[in-house]
């Protein structure tokens, strides 16, 4: 059997403190989520993660374990660990929650390690602690007209959490969400209660769902502001056009100025994402919103057609390579 550097799996020194430890592990396990990871071990690491937090986030499993490999041991060596281990592990530790199995981990390593522990004394008798659950964490993809506009949804989100065994799972919940006005992508909502339950009687964690925006080929949003593609035929560039564009915020009319070029930016103030409640109320602006003039050849599908553009060719002294030294 090998042994499990625990500490190299959370990246953190064997002096790092409970929180330095819990910060670790919570910030690898929602890089490896299901939902954010592209991984294809996203699922076997996640397991690794929860397996080292048992460990390392339980004071005194964390003792044991250090006692036992004293740093003489390095991951992937070979190890087994001797026949009295738990006996002496468990003497007046009192390493309550640790005897009766595995943990529940599908790992060799940490049922050798710890199914035996706890021969000793199994806890103070009485009310178990209460402690509070791990909060959980999910992606939830929108569309941008709910950033405009807010909007209540359900939705189905996977989370990681643990069987009654202890067993890291992956699990698919159904909840109601409100999506305020003025949420940006990056931004986290707060469901309270909604995360790992607590232990001992202790209150759930709390499920944080981190936006992103829908795909859209018309749409990229920046923060608050938003930058949208518009199509305009050539005699509008050149000539100068007053046109209307369905924008997020509905439809508007748009002045284009004579001689624009493809590329050419248009900025509507205020028109990208709106503040929140909040903002609005201390005065922060919205987002703007940027038209990118797009130009657009009609078809030479015609006969028509055609002659026009061989009459454009004759008449018109145009060299569009005039700038490349052509």
């Amino acid at each position: 059997m090998e042994y499990k550097d625990y500490y190299q799996a959370l990246g953190v020194p064997k002096t790092a403190s409970a929180d330095e430890i819990k910060k670790a592990y919570r910030k690898l396990v929602r890089k490896y989520h299901p939902d954010v990871s592209k991984e294809a071990d996203a699922d076997k690491k996640t397991k690794e993660l929860n397996e080292a937090y048992g460990v390392l986030g339980d004071a005194e499993k964390r003792a044991a374990y250090d006692a036992l490999g004293n740093g003489q041991y390095r991951a992937g060596q070979e190890f087994r660990p001797p026949p009295d281990w738990g006996s002496r592990a468990g003497q007046g530790g009192g390493m309550g929650g640790m005897g009766g199995g595995p943990g529940g981990f599908d790992s060799d390593f940490f049922a050798d390690l710890f199914a035996n522990i706890g021969g000793g004394r199994r806890g103070r008798p009485g009310r178990p602690q209460q402690q509070r659950g791990e909060d959980s964490h999910a992606g939830l993809e929108i569309d941008l007209a709910d950033a405009y506009q807010g909007a209540s949804r359900t939705v189905s989100v996977r989370l990681q959490e643990e069987d009654a065994h202890g067993r890291a799972v992956t699990r698919e919940r159904t909840l109601d969400v409100n999506i305020p006005q003025g949420i940006t992508a990056g931004q986290q909502l707060r469901l309270s209660g909604q995360g790992h339950p607590g232990g001992g009687g202790g209150p759930s964690g709390d499920l944080y769902l981190e936006i992103r925006f829908r795909p859209d080929p018309r749409y990229r949003a920046e923060g608050r502001d938003v930058y949208q593609t518009v199509p305009v035929a050539p005699w509008e560039a050149a000539l100068g056009a007053q046109i209307d564009v369905a924008t997020p915020s509905g439809r508007v009319t748009v002045t284009v100025p004579p001689k624009s070029q493809g590329g050419r930016k248009l900025r509507l103030k205020g028109r990208g994402i709106p503040p929140s409640r909040a903002q609005a109320q201390a005065g922060t602006p919205g987002g703007d919103l940027y038209l990118m003039l797009e130009l657009v050849l009609p078809p030479a599908d015609t006969e028509r057609a055609r002659q026009l553009y061989e009459t454009m060719a004759r008449e018109l002294d145009f060299n569009p390579r005039a700038g490349m030294g052509a």
